[in-house]
């Protein structure tokens, strides 16, 4: 699995990424987490507001800061 916060640096985007690693952790499961930063590859996926969350190529959130509990249902499915 790949999880992918897309965002240009801020701090939801920096939050997520942190929400995602401890979801991550928690659970005891491995998965490639990734900061995107590149505006081209954001607007490639259709993210024009940040944080952009990506799972296995398929955006499943936009805008908002995913809480650990989320991170954890989406590494479940």
């Amino acid at each position: 699995m790949i999880i992918k916060i897309l965002g240009a640096g801020c701090d939801k985007c920096d939050k997520s990424y942190d929400n995602a690693v401890k979801a991550a952790a928690d659970l005891g499961i491995e998965v490639k987490i990734e900061k995107v930063e590149d505006l081209i590859t954001m607007m490639k996926y259709g993210i024009i507001t940040t944080p952009g969350i990506v799972v296995d190529e398929k955006v499943v959130m936009v805008g908002r800061v995913p809480k650990v509990e989320e991170f954890k249902s989406m590494i479940r499915a």
